[in-house]
């Protein structure tokens, strides 16, 4: 930690082990803009290296679940970190959407509110606590009746056990699914089997309005929706392959961690209150992804870019954590800076688009244009995953036979028949020699899958 010059921040704190009073803390920095609290680190940055992290994490899960309200379960995420032999954990905690957060025992008062101040947890004047008070949103997923009451979770239920955790007769509840007078809430309606959800994604042709084609997924479990998304997405990122014997050069059209989190963060900070779902809209250069609501809470335009997580409902996003679909909070946007930058995002009150645009070199290979990086050689041919595999093997083995192919690639000698005529026919490879004694050679290495 110290080599990487990381210290205390407004949005960063150290301590050695769990401290006496931890709940400040993170009381603190739910009243705030979020932050990550490191246990096991020292005040100079230095590891300090906890003997029993997982009774540490236990009792720091426990005692904030405890003693802090309103609740902060989908609020903060745990992640164990080891450098130099030594472990610690960090804590990343959200902005909270039920400010003001205090502490059980103290109740809305100076001694059980905290606010972030420099490096400081401060207490927080009665002013400040009735205003944040009065301002609370009562439209919650939680606290809204759902629009259909004889609902089903198979689907739910599946992902859950799938992922280890125990389904039992409390399994609804545990995820608040249910008003104080026993009905189910919006929540729930979301995650059910049936539903009136709808997320589209559609292709267009240049300056075309109308889409070549429509994908509607919902009306179902929103879990369901979100993993059919994703893999409709990567169908669309292509990836353009090169090879410079011995090695292969893939490129996506997008960063393929970019707009995995892009796409699920549309669905998850989506305002669903307001009866409007995610759009994925895909161009001839570019994807756009696009959620409503604009930004969550109060967050600012920087603090969303710098990775401050305000989840617009921490219920939801606690789903999607349990299901590993969503990252360490904030984690998701740092992503995305890494390989995109703020231009690429166009922010309304009522709107947040992401614009991705297709990495040219990948775009011109898939495209088969010329100007690719093997003189203006003509390249970016389409091949199939079975042909990849073909000019694979024929990259290491020059003289490989088709019984070879066939044994290697698992399928009949027939199809590497066909896929070799094919490949001929692209220009791709070409035989020299008789077809006994003779040798393959690849005279195209522009391809795209």
């Amino acid at each position: 930690m110290k080599n990487n010059q990381q210290f205390e921040t407004e949005y960063r704190e150290f301590k050695r082990e769990i401290p006496e009073k931890l709940e400040n803390s993170v009381i603190a920095f739910l009243n705030t803009g979020g932050g990550e609290i490191h246990i096991g680190i020292n005040d100079d940055g230095t590891i300090y290296n906890l003997q029993n992290i997982d009774e540490s994490i236990r009792i720091f899960a426990s005692r904030v679940k405890e003693n802090i309200s309103p609740s902060v379960v989908g609020l903060f995420t745990i992640a164990v970190k080891e450098s130099g032999g030594k472990k610690f954990f960090i804590v990343t905690v959200a902005s909270g959407i039920e400010k003001p957060y205090f502490l059980n025992k103290y109740g809305r008062t100076p001694k059980g509110c905290f606010i972030r101040i420099g490096t400081q947890n401060s207490p927080m004047p009665q002013e400040m606590i009735d205003t944040l008070y009065s301002k609370r949103n009562p439209n919650t997923l939680i606290n809204l009746i759902s629009p259909r009451q004889n609902l089903t979770f198979r689907a739910l239920k599946i992902y859950y056990d799938e992922m280890g955790y125990t389904i039992n007769e409390n399994f609804l509840r545990n995820l608040d699914f249910y008003l104080p007078d026993g009905k189910f809430n919006y929540l729930a309606y979301l995650m059910a089997d049936e539903n009136g959800t709808s997320i589209k994604v559609a292709k267009f042709l240049g300056d075309d309005p109308s889409p070549v084609e429509k994908d509607e997924f919902g009306r179902g479990c929103l879990i369901k929706a979100a993993y059919s998304v994703l893999e409709k997405l990567k169908i669309y990122n292509q990836t353009a392959v090169e090879f410079d014997y011995p090695k292969r050069k893939e490129t996506k059209l997008i960063d393929a961690a970019a707009l995995r989190e892009a796409a699920l963060n549309a669905i998850i900070h989506n305002d669903y209150i307001n009866c409007s779902y995610p759009i994925y809209s895909i161009y001839d250069d570019r994807i756009e992804i696009l959620s409503t609501g604009g930004l969550p809470g109060d967050l600012t335009i920087d603090e969303f870019f710098n990775g401050r997580s305000h989840p617009r409902y921490r219920e939801l996003i606690r789903i999607f954590t349990d299901l590993d679909l969503g990252e360490q909070l904030g984690s998701g946007m740092k992503k995305i800076m890494m390989a995109y930058e703020p231009k690429d995002y166009e922010i309304s009150k009522n709107f947040v688009i992401a614009k991705f645009k297709y990495n040219k070199h990948a775009r011109k290979i898939i495209n088969n244009e010329k100007g690719g990086e093997k003189g203006g050689e003509k390249g970016g041919e389409k091949v199939t995953d079975n042909q990849l595999a073909i000019l694979e093997l024929i990259r290491k083995n020059q003289n490989i036979t088709i019984p070879e192919l066939s044994n290697l690639i698992r399928i009949h000698r027939r199809k590497i028949e066909q896929n070799i005529s094919k490949l001929k026919e692209k220009g791709i490879i070409e035989r020299v020699g008789p077809d006994k004694g003779g040798h393959w050679k690849i005279v195209k290495n522009d391809i795209s899958i």
